[in-house]
């Protein structure tokens, strides 16, 4: 099971919205409950990002690592970690 920091869920809290068309969380509670029910994770590195998705199988299309971190599923947590949310 992830533990999420009160950081990753700050993160979640603010930039939901880039993912969804509507917030699914209001507290940190609630957005860690979301968090674990979609299986999110949270990476220490741009490299990790990229070997999630190229885990997971999904075409990059030779995209780059700031062509990635733009998608919608990853959230910059500001220290470094990213969180990656499939919605």
């Amino acid at each position: 099971m992830h533990e999420f920091d009160d950081a990753v869920l700050e993160c979640f809290l603010e930039n939901q919205l880039q993912l969804f068309p509507e917030k699914v969380a209001e507290t940190p509670e609630e957005a860690e409950e979301f968090l674990m029910d979609c299986m999110a994770v949270v990476v220490d590195s741009v490299d990790e990002v990229i070997e999630f998705f190229e885990e997971e199988g999904i075409d990059m299309d030779g995209a780059d690592g700031e062509d990635i971190l733009e998608a919608g599923e990853v959230f910059d947590i500001g220290d470094g970690r990213y969180l990656i949310v499939e919605g």
